[in-house]
């Protein structure tokens, strides 16, 4: 399916999962969801107050299009993206505006103390 940049962009729902630390397994490649937000995540808005500069200033931050979003794991079950390539549907929209706490507040060393189970994810 081809889509405009325009047609991309309106996809999303501004949840701001994507924009979570998330913690990977190096053995079994299990991926687990902290409460913690990147700094760029801007709350009122829901959405990346660097949008455009976001992969050349947080190098791990990953640009989603229609040839590699079906192959990032990580993507929340409930990412309109994932849901569009996995033809799923979620009815509920859910973000984690008043759930996060910014990755500048937080001690990395401690990051695992900040996993969160969250049934939305």
């Amino acid at each position: 399916m081809q889509y405009s940049t325009k047609e991309w962009e309106s996809i999303c729902r501004r949840c701001g999962k994507c924009c979570l630390v998330k913690l990977e397994d190096e053995e079994t490649g299990e991926v687990y969801y902290t409460n913690v937000v990147c700094k760029y995540f801007d709350e009122e808005t829901m959405s990346c107050s660097v949008y455009e500069k976001r992969t050349t200033l947080v190098p791990e931050c990953l640009k989603l299009d229609v040839n590699n979003v079906e192959k990032i794991h990580w993507m929340p079950k409930t990412c309109a993206y994932r849901q569009l390539f996995e033809k799923t549907s979620s009815p509920i929209k859910t973000t984690i505006k008043g759930r996060c706490v910014k990755e500048t507040d937080v001690n990395m060393d401690d990051i695992e103390d900040y996993i969160v189970d969250w049934d939305d994810l």
